[in-house]
This record gives structure tokens, C-alpha cells and sequence, in this order.
């Protein structure tokens, strides 16, 4: 089921064009990982997806009543102002009790309701975004660069509790990085995007393919890693062990 679709998008911002021919679909239950260099168009295709900004040609189509969870890049609290994890997640609607410690444990960040937000660690913080993100039990999950300044343990924790979350809510997963590891990991589909789409498909068709070779090249953080990564993959599925990702 085709949850959004975008149809030949441009997206002119002042007089710079950002996004040209932009065409593709989310579906639902599946997790699709958007990379491209700085510059690329990232966040404002996640802007259109969102409905935050509308394309100058070209159209968006979303189902009807489409519930859509959002984890931003950065936000900033400022630690003069007290505000508890339990209260945050309050903003903007007040949940139940049952509700917020549902979705705390679900993102992995049970037992913070009571912490200061200004006393979390990066990843703590993150999983509390997460956290309010899926209390809406949202069709579309959509995260920009959700791992920016962790590093690779709680970034392959991360994406392991989202892969969890896909499971229990069956919804779809959009993430925008610059960090080539997360299409190694957890992505059924990657979208190569530098202001148009370069290539799409699965980790294996993507990096084998000359656009995404040229931005990025073939070192260990390109075609190399995602060998490495489905080598281990298929070694551990041979021998019956439980698959830890390597993001």
C-alpha cells in the first residue's frame, strides 16, 4: 500500500533550484534510508514529505488520513528552562500515563520520565524524540539524520529499536543521513538523491551503481562496508546466531 508519493517534484527555494524530477513512493512496512551529499536536497524533500513545504511543479499524494510521526535533526531546549522527560512528552497534547510509558519503553528510553531533558545524553535525547514520535502510532515515521553526533553502539541501537518499531506498528520508516553505515544496516531501500533521484533500490543495487559511486566512492564507507556487512550477515544466518547490526 502506497502510503505517499511524490510525481515529478521541483522544489525552487528564492531563486535556487533545490529538487528537479523528484518521483518516488513510500510504502508501508518498509524502511527506506535517503542519502546524498551536503546540499543534496535532504531535508527539503523531508520537508515535502512532511507538508511543511510545498513543491514549486509536481505533487505529493498521501492516503487518507495519514498519521505522520516526525524526529527533527536538531532541537534545542534550553537547560535554564525545567522541563522533565514525562513533561515533554506531554508537548504538544497530554497522553495518559499508559500511553507515555508505552511509547518510552518502546523507544528505549524507559525509566527517563523523571530526568531533566538538558541532563540526557545524545542518544537518550533521541530515543525521548523517538518516543513522542510514535505516540500518535504513526503510518509514516520520518527521521533527519536521527544519529547525527552518536556513535556507532548507540547508532546501531538506535536503528535496532526502530526495526522494532516497524515490526509492532507495521508503519514505514523514512530516514534522511549522510552516514553511509545506516544503508549497511537496517534500509530495505535506499534513495540516492544530489537535487534529483541518482538511483534507488536495495543497500546491494544502490552501491553497486555508477551515481552512487561517484558521490561517494568505493572505499570502506561505500561498497565495501555493505560487502562486509551482508558477508556477516549470511555467516551469521549460517550458524543459526542472533544478528546484531553492524551500523
Amino acid at each position: 500500500m502506497t502510503l505517499i508519493a511524490c510525481e515529478s517534484m521541483d522544489v525552487v527555494l528564492g531563486r535556487t533550484p533545490v529538487l528537479h524530477g523528484v518521483s518516488l513512493r513510500i510504502e508501508r512496512g518498509e524502511i527506506v534510508t535517503v542519502v546524498g551529499p551536503n546540499g543534496s536536497g535532504k531535508s527539503t524533500l523531508l520537508r515535502c514529505l512532511i507538508g511543511a513545504q510545498r513543491p514549486t511543479r509536481g505533487r505529493i499524494l498521501r492516503s487518507a488520513g495519514l498519521r505522520i510521526g516526525y524526529v527533527p535533526q536538531k532541537l534545542h531546549i534550553d537547560p535554564t528552562l525545567p522541563i522533565t522527560v514525562r513533561r515533554f512528552v506531554d508537548l504538544p497534547k497530554r497522553v495518559t500515563e499508559a500511553e507515555a510509558q508505552d511509547a518510552l519503553a518502546e523507544a528505549g528510553a524507559e525509566g527517563l520520565d523523571g530526568r531533566q531533558m538538558a541532563d540526557l545524553s545524545g542518544g537518550q535525547f533521541q530515543r525521548v524524540l523517538l518516543a513522542r514520535a510514535i505516540l500518535t502510532r504513526p503510518d509514516v515515521l520520518l527521521l533527519d539524520e536521527p544519529t547525527q553526533g552518536l556513535d556507532q553502539p548507540g547508532s546501531a541501537a538506535f536503528y535496532q529499536s526502530l526495526e522494532g518499531i516497524r515490526e509492532r506498528l507495521g508503519c514505514a520508516i523514512v530516514m534522511v543521513s549522510h552516514d553511509l553505515h545506516v544503508v549497511m544496516s537496517a534500509s530495505d531501500r535506499v534513495i540516492c538523491l544530489n537535487g534529483h533521484v541518482c538511483c534507488e533500490g536495495t543497500p546491494a543495487v544502490v552501491s553497486a551503481a555508477p551515481a552512487y559511486r561517484e558521490l561517494f566512492g568505493t572505499g570502506t564507507r561505500g561498497a565495501l562496508a555493505l560487502y562486509r556487512h551482508d558477508h556477516d550477515h549470511a555467516h551469521h544466518a549460517a550458524h543459526h546466531h542472533p544478528h546484531h547490526e553492524d551500523a
